[in-house]
């Protein structure tokens, strides 16, 4: 664009103007390219400086909507254990039908479609849509006294589960700056791991006191209430609110340019080509996501694995199914002392910032350093002071419930630091590098309760858990090579490398606010 073209512009029947006063009356300015416009620093209508309540409003629902979303899909275990002598089912199969079936590979193929489809046309509807539905099949579980129809249900609810756990992430770059998606990330996790530990205690004693299908009904109530407090948040997407807001002013001003919008594609196949497949290609192609998808979902699979087996163990102790439910409060425990990490965090952020040297998303892996040998510490602990190798009163009950509180901690330092790493490295493709990330997650999380009982009794609960703690000690490995070779392998990330792009283009000085 020439200078000309860059400082009037001519509206059909109207006198010229002053280009750059009317977008600075508008909060907007030039990207660097001349031809188009972007977000200025101080813009009101940008996520990032919503007010507050606001952003403490939208995230708080979406989290609360990730949190019973995800405790729904433990509490299946429960369920199915009781579900399985009405359809006269094995215990295998009835978890396979109320469990596995909840996030299959065909179902969790929705984390790779929605994320991208979110960061083109928006996330608000994805979160309405996966909601109310979702409410639906509870209901409809609970009410129909058909397999088929459970079997139907619990499928359609993995996949639309698959909507808030993914696009979150996205949500979460949106609207808060680095500094503060520290405490945002951590939430957030501490959101999705308490669902996944209230699951079971909370379908335990449903089940003791009404019976399996009331687990689906007051899980209807909750997610139905949840729906109706996200008609009140704001789409926060940044380039589609600037796509709206410049296309409503070139309705008035047909001359001026468009918005800068890096999700813009020209047609369904363009879509289709490099947006819709993006999750795959990033877990593909790149080796932090790769690496990451492994570390979570292993990690993160022990919840579920847990599920299948920590009764069976507490049981042995002389404690009762419900009592023994309890044993998951440890594990929520633990993830409550992940805030002196994030402390610890947000001290490391203030120094650097100080000191006038550039923010690096390497800078917050100290909980990842911190909380890879803990988890192994933790299960090792665990696995020694459990029947049959330890048995009658030799040690008491709370000695290896304690290393639960280890394994807590260190869970949610995985999770909410890594699923950090990615929001800070990919940015704008945070949604698809955490759908990635997901896909095996959900993949694993389905299959592990199918073999954890065989494998438990196959091989005793000491040997078992031995195993686990020798795959979370190999894990140990990968913060040393985070740390000294990870800015290197984002630097020959054709899409971490593009996302910073667009970050500087995009104006994101946002990220001091």
């Amino acid at each position: 664009m020439d200078s000309n073209s860059s400082n009037s512009f001519v509206a059909t029947d109207e006198p010229k103007f002053p280009m750059q006063e009317y977008l600075q009356e508008h909060y907007l300015e030039f990207a660097p390219n001349g031809k188009s416009i972007r977000w200025t620093h101080d813009n009101p209508r940008h996520p990032r400086n919503w007010p507050v309540w606001r952003k403490t409003f939208d995230i708080g629902i979406i989290c609360a909507l990730d949190l019973f979303i995800t405790a729904s899909s433990t509490a299946g275990a429960a369920a199915a254990a009781q579900a399985r002598h009405e359809y006269n089912l094995d215990y295998t199969f009835s978890t396979f039908c109320f469990v596995t079936l909840s996030v299959p590979p065909w179902t969790v193929r929705g984390q790779h479609h929605l994320p991208p489809w979110t960061e083109s046309f928006g996330r608000k509807k994805l979160y309405i849509i996966s909601s109310g539905v979702s409410c639906v099949c509870c209901v409809v579980i609970g009410v129909v006294h058909s397999l088929p129809a459970a079997i139907v249900m619990r499928v359609l609810a993995g996949l639309l589960s698959a909507v808030p756990g993914t696009i979150i992430g996205g949500s979460i770059e949106d609207i808060f700056n680095s500094q503060a998606r520290i405490w945002v990330v951590y939430f957030w996790t501490i959101a999705s791991n308490i669902g996944l530990i209230i699951g079971p205690i909370m379908s335990s004693h449903i089940i003791e006191a009404l019976n399996w299908r009331w687990v689906f009904y007051i899980y209807a109530l909750i997610i139905g209430t949840i729906t109706g407090l996200l008609f009140f948040i704001r789409e926060s997407r940044c380039s589609l609110l600037l796509t709206h807001e410049v296309d409503t002013m070139r309705q008035e001003i047909p001359s001026l340019p468009r918005a800068l919008n890096h999700d813009h594609s020209p047609d369904i196949r363009t879509f289709m080509k490099e947006a819709l497949f993006r999750p795959a290609q990033l877990f593909c192609q790149e080796p932090i996501i790769f690496t990451i998808a492994m570390i979570i979902s292993i990690a993160m699979s022990l919840i579920y694995i847990f599920t299948e087996a920590l009764q069976p163990i507490y049981m042995s102790m002389g404690f009762s199914a419900p009592q023994s439910s309890l044993i998951f409060m440890a594990i929520g425990l633990g993830t409550c002392f992940s805030a002196l990490t994030r402390l610890l965090d947000y001290h490391i952020f203030n120094k650097r910032r100080i000191q006038g040297r550039p923010i690096k998303p390497e800078d917050k892996l100290t909980g990842l350093a911190i909380g890879a040998p803990v988890l192994a510490a933790g299960l090792w602990w665990f696995g020694w002071t459990i029947p049959p190798l330890i048995q009658g009163p030799t040690i008491p009950w709370i000695v290896p419930t304690v290393s639960l509180v280890l394994v807590g901690y260190a869970l949610t330092e995985i999770d909410s630091v890594l699923y950090g790493y990615i929001s800070d490295s990919y940015l704008s493709y945070s949604a698809s590098a955490t759908a990635a990330v997901a896909f095996f997650r959900g993949v694993l999380s389905g299959v592990v309760p199918l073999f954890t009982r065989q494998m438990f009794s196959g091989l005793g609960a000491n040997i078992a858990v031995s195993i686990l703690a020798g795959v979370a000690t190999l894990f140990c490995v990968v913060p040393p090579i985070f740390l000294c070779f990870g800015e290197r392998i984002r630097q020959r990330s054709k899409f971490a490398k593009y996302s910073w792009q667009i970050h500087e283009e995009l104006g994101k000085e946002l990220d001091d606010i």
